[in-house]
C-alpha cells in the first residue's frame, strides 16, 4: 500500500505526539529518539494550492482532514472536544469556492487544523464574515487570542 507522507518538525516532540494521538484517534506506529510516526489508513491527503505574494516562498498555509459527511464532522468535533482539545466550528460556511461544515483546532504550534466536508461549489475563494477560513491576509487568531496563526483551505 501506497501513502502520501508529511513531515513536520516540531519544537515540543511530547506535545506534539500528544496532540497528533488525540487528532486522528491513533498512538505512534514507531517512536525512536527525537522521532515518531503515525501510519494513518485513513484519510488519504488532498493537496490544496494558493496563489500567494510573488518572490515569497513556498509556507504552509494550513492542514486539513477531507471527510465524507457532517455526521463525521460532528463526531470529530465530539472526540477533539472531548479530548480536551479547543475547537472551533463553523457551519454552510463559504471559502475556497466551496460550501462546507467543518471544525478547527490548534497544535501546539499554532497550527491551524481543520476537519471538513465540502456540501456544495461556491463561486467564491474569500470567506464569510467571522470565518477561520481564508482570514484577510491568510491570517486567523487562535483561540487562546495568541498572535495570528495562517489559516485558509
Amino acid at each position: 500500500m501506497s501513502r502520501v507522507q508529511l513531515a513536520l518538525r516540531v519544537a515540543d516532540l511530547e506535545a506534539s505526539i500528544d496532540f497528533y494521538s488525540k487528532l486522528f484517534g491513533a498512538k505512534p506506529a514507531k517512536r525512536r529518539p527525537g522521532y515518531a510516526n503515525f501510519a494513518i489508513a485513513e484519510p488519504p491527503l488532498k493537496l490544496v494550492l494558493l496563489e500567494g505574494e510573488p518572490g515569497k516562498p513556498t509556507v504552509m498555509d494550513h492542514l486539513g482532514v477531507e471527510v465524507e459527511s457532517t455526521g463525521q464532522v460532528t463526531e470529530a468535533t465530539s472526540r477533539l472536544a472531548g479530548a480536551g482539545l479547543a475547537t472551533e466550528v463553523e457551519d454552510d460556511t463559504t471559502c475556497c469556492y466551496a460550501v462546507q461544515d467543518k471544525v478547527w483546532v490548534h497544535g501546539p504550534g499554532r497550527e491551524p487544523w481543520e476537519v471538513y466536508v465540502v456540501k456544495a461549489d461556491a463561486d467564491l475563494l474569500a470567506k464569510e464574515p467571522d470565518s477561520t477560513c481564508c482570514a484577510p491576509g491568510g491570517q486567523s487568531a487562535d483561540s487562546a487570542g495568541a498572535e495570528p496563526v495562517s489559516a485558509c483551505c
